[in-house]
């Protein structure tokens, strides 16, 4: 009997990961009255989310047009990268950090897990699965502090968050490297028996 085929994820699902957040975040940006979105820059989102989002792909397709044995577009590992942001903003459209006293907590875990899970993807075919666990790892601790900078810098210098910003920026630091830890350590056991493939 053959095996089964291998299922991919269709190009459909990160670009409906995309108009979901983009359409979430227009109504944030351009309906007023609605007092969860206040203060929180939706409108700095709305320019920097969708940029954020695509420079997987664009950085992905660039390299693939000088590179014969590209394949496949790795849409799965574009929509898991794209996810975290629908997540975010949709927590901001039910109202879900206001509300869930530890939305924000699992928001930055499982959040790293899901972005640093789409980024090892791309790159741990090329490492041995120890590697796999510093570079997943690592990449995620870092954008952990790029992202609490960027959160910092739109909106807790000027906000009502500036007393409380310390204890949580550094919770969120942790939550979000544990959170890539945990995709790292995914990630190395399935790769684990896998040979490497040459970088080209």
């Amino acid at each position: 009997m053959a095996p089964a085929a291998r299922r991919t994820c269709p190009w459909w699902v990160p670009a409906a990961v995309l108009v979901l957040t983009v359409g979430q975040l227009a109504v944030a940006t351009f309906v007023p009255g609605i007092d969860r979105f206040e203060g929180k820059a939706f409108g700095g989102r709305l320019l920097a989310y969708p940029v954020l989002m695509l420079v997987v792909p664009a950085v992905w397709w660039l390299r693939a047009r000088r590179t014969a044995d590209a394949g496949s577009a790795p849409w799965g590992a574009f929509a898991l990268v794209m996810l975290p942001f629908l997540v975010d903003v949709t927590g901001n459209s039910l109202d879900l950090y206001d509300t869930v006293v530890w939305w924000d907590d699992l928001n930055h875990y499982a959040n790293w897990a899901l972005l640093c899970g789409g980024l090892g993807l791309l790159v741990a075919g090329r490492l041995e699965p120890g590697w796999v666990v510093v570079a997943v790892t690592g990449i995620g601790a870092v954008l952990a502090i790029g992202w609490e900078l960027g959160e910092w810098f739109t909106f807790i210098r000027h906000g009502t968050e500036l007393d409380t910003a310390y204890e949580d920026t550094l919770g969120d630091e942790v939550l979000g490297t544990l959170g890539a830890f945990t995709a790292a350590l995914l990630l190395a056991r399935r790769r684990r028996g896998r040979p490497a493939r040459p970088v080209g």
